[in-house]
């Protein structure tokens, strides 16, 4: 049996908030034995805290969003991936606004400070669930599918499809949360141009740019409504023939996307409550598939 563990000691990001807009400051601190992880909302009366389970998962449609009565937060995934992957057991995230800062979309920030404080073990076991026989999702109408297979260390698999001549079928596989950091941490979020437009209607989004996402412009949109949603973002005009990635810093690997998906299954999983030990084997992976599956593995317990 392994140790629990938390952080050295605190560390604080702040950025903007992807759906909000807002400038959030998020702080980590390390948390006693048993805690898990937590989020409290600071800038709310009575400072609430929210559990972070995957029975407190309450939206799914762009990021995981978790909440306790009338407190949330959201865009959490990222954050709980970086906590995972570093083998933090307990640890309290203290936010002042409804959801955690985007920062570049990715994990590699979050990465980056666990390092500099350092992790530390506990004086208590740590559990954790060992799969001993396979566990099975699947959601024929949007065709994911998770399955958690034995195996002797903590292992996923992801395979993306989308019917776009820039994203067709990608692949990524981690096989030891040891190459987090290097092989998947910096893999970014990203979105297709056409999404764009319904999120900014549907109040989302509002934070997002060309820094804290990948963008896809695969059909091409008339001069005036590409040019109105980058007035909306705030970002410079671009030709509306030229098709393609629109950010001006290239893709870190050529499966980013398939990475970043990956990503965002190890955070989600992270909200089981327990390590895991097993292979996840993931096909069109999304929020809504992860946390259902998430519940799945926790009912075994």
């Amino acid at each position: 049996m392994s140790k629990q563990q938390t952080l050295k000691s605190s560390f604080t990001l702040q950025g903007k908030g992807l759906h909000t807009g807002l400038m959030l400051t998020a702080t980590f601190l390390p948390a006693p034995v048993g805690h898990g992880f937590k989020i409290q909302r600071v800038d709310l009366e009575g400072k609430p805290i929210i559990d972070v389970l995957a029975e407190n998962v309450i939206d799914t449609s762009r990021g995981t969003v978790v909440a306790n009565g009338e407190a949330r937060c959201s865009t959490i995934e990222h954050c709980m991936a970086a906590l995972y992957a570093a083998g933090v057991d307990n640890c309290l995230i203290q936010t002042d606004g409804p959801e955690v800062p985007i920062l570049d979309g990715s994990a590699r920030y979050v990465c980056e400070a666990i390092a500099r404080v350092g992790v530390e073990e506990q004086d208590a076991e740590r559990d954790e669930f060992v799969v001993t026989q396979e566990i099975v999702y699947e959601d024929a109408q949007s065709g994911s599918s998770l399955r958690i297979v034995p195996a002797d260390t903590f292992g996923v698999e992801a395979t993306i499809a989308f019917p776009s001549q820039f994203l067709q079928s990608q692949q990524a596989t981690l096989d030891d949360l040891s190459q987090f950091g290097t092989e998947i941490a910096a893999a970014r979020t990203f979105v297709f141009v056409r999404e764009i437009l319904p999120l900014l209607q549907l109040g989302l989004i509002k934070g997002g740019d060309l820094d804290n996402a990948i963008v896809i412009y695969e059909h091409q949109e008339k001069q005036e409504v590409l040019d109105s949603i980058a007035d909306t973002l705030g970002v410079a005009h671009r030709d509306a023939s030229q098709l393609g990635y629109l950010n001006s810093r290239p893709l870190t690997w050529d499966n980013e996307p398939a990475r970043h998906k990956l990503l965002d299954i190890i955070g989600d999983m992270a909200l089981i409550g327990r390590r895991l030990r097993g292979r996840i084997i993931a096909m069109r992976p999304g929020h809504t598939a992860n946390n259902r599956f998430a519940r799945l593995v926790r009912e075994q317990f």
